[in-house]
């Protein structure tokens, strides 16, 4: 696989420049072909904090504003980072996506000439990751969801949610509250995270949890029997989790567990603790 090529700010805007320069030169072979050379029109975007280019990311669209007042209609599209676009004469919004952040820019092209200019944008990465202890938690049984808090509410808006470990998001600078689950069950941790214009900002939410492997047996290291239905709850008696199976896995938060195994019309019982880290076997024994 390629590694990615880093510019400096300096090369990068020197780059740009040679790249608006060409695009210039063609107009005059376009004139001469019997169409009408229309002004270049060269745009970029920076961090709002760092005054960095951003090279990557970007999904920019341009706007045809309608001097009669109707609605603004897409003339121009480019994944470019620094796009150069060709533009008849008038007023246009400039707008840039940047993954969940954006901004716009009004421009106003001359009947003459050319035109350069930029969208700046306050937005940052976020990538996170889960781990219990200092082992990572594989991207496969874990997923984020990402809130805007409000006022009065500390969870908010919902930004993106089933956000895959390693993932980067891209989002406009602020805080944001991360919950991250893993496995299906109860095993959920929180977090607040803040991010920063021009960063990318990783943060890895630790779990207290393990995986349990439920078991009906007739002794005990036996062989687990087939389609016992499993059922587990809280000493208060509130449900976790259900499953079928002969052995089937589930991921519980540390704590104190009731486990109820129903087999061929008899119900079996069977109380457990989940350690965090340690994944186990629990074993209800089958008695008659």
């Amino acid at each position: 696989m390629p590694m990615p090529i880093r510019l400096s700010p300096s090369l990068f805007l020197r780059l740009h420049s040679a790249l608006f320069a060409m695009a210039l030169a063609s107009a005059p072979a376009l004139a001469q072909q019997g169409q009408p050379a229309r002004p270049g029109v060269a745009i970029s975007a920076i961090h709002a904090t760092e005054n960095t280019p951003i090279t990557s990311g970007i999904v920019w669209r341009v706007l045809r504003e309608d001097p009669n007042g109707g609605p603004a209609v897409i003339v121009a599209r480019s994944t470019a980072a620094a796009p150069v676009f060709a533009l008849e004469p008038g007023p246009y919004v400039v707008h840039a996506a940047y993954g969940y952040a954006s901004g716009t820019r009004r421009i106003s092209v001359p009947p003459s000439g050319n035109l350069s200019d930029r969208v700046t944008l306050s937005a940052g990465g976020l990538k996170l990751a889960g781990a219990i202890g200092d082992r990572a938690i594989p991207a496969a049984v874990i997923t984020f969801s990402v809130f805007v808090p409000l006022a009065g509410n500390s969870e908010g808006r919902l930004v993106a949610e089933n956000v895959k470990a390693g993932e980067i998001l891209r989002l406009p600078e602020g805080t944001y509250h991360v919950v991250s689950t893993h496995g299906d069950a109860n095993a959920i941790r929180r977090a607040d995270v803040k991010v920063e214009s021009g960063r990318l900002i990783e943060a890895t939410l630790h779990h207290r949890a393990a995986k349990a492997t439920l078991k009906l047996v007739a002794a005990p290291g036996g062989e687990a029997f087939a389609g016992t239905a499993f059922t587990v709850l809280t000493p208060g008696g509130d449900v976790i989790r259900e499953a079928i199976g002969a052995f089937p896995e589930i991921i519980l938060a540390e704590g104190e567990y009731v486990l109820i195994a129903r087999q061929g019309g008899e119900v079996h019982t069977h109380e457990f603790r989940i350690e965090a880290g340690l994944d186990r076997d629990i074993e209800v024994i089958a008695r008659r």
